[in-house]
């Protein structure tokens, strides 16, 4: 990780955020995180929110009933919009 190289390095806050091309506030952030728990607090985390309501197959299924297009779907014209397609899903 270069934030960690830099941060070994004794280098400023507002440098290394010039050199990520992030904001000092995420450097300083990013530094409180590294000297509490090391490099491997800074490694990312899974993302979270609402589990998918589709699987996988389900996903496949979708992106290949959209591919066929909306005429095929029993729609006057073949134009998706989101309500046509979420009464295919």
């Amino acid at each position: 990780m270069r934030a960690v190289e830099l941060f070994e390095q004794g280098r400023p806050h507002a440098q290394i955020a010039g050199m990520l091309g992030v904001r000092p506030e995420s450097v300083r952030r990013w530094k409180r995180q590294w000297e509490q728990g090391g490099a491997a607090a800074l490694r990312r985390s899974p993302a979270t929110g609402r589990p998918p309501k589709l699987d996988d197959a389900q996903v496949e299924q979708v992106r290949a009933a959209l591919e066929q297009g909306a005429q095929a779907h029993g729609f006057e014209a073949d134009l998706w919009t989101l309500e046509r397609v979420g009464l295919v899903v």
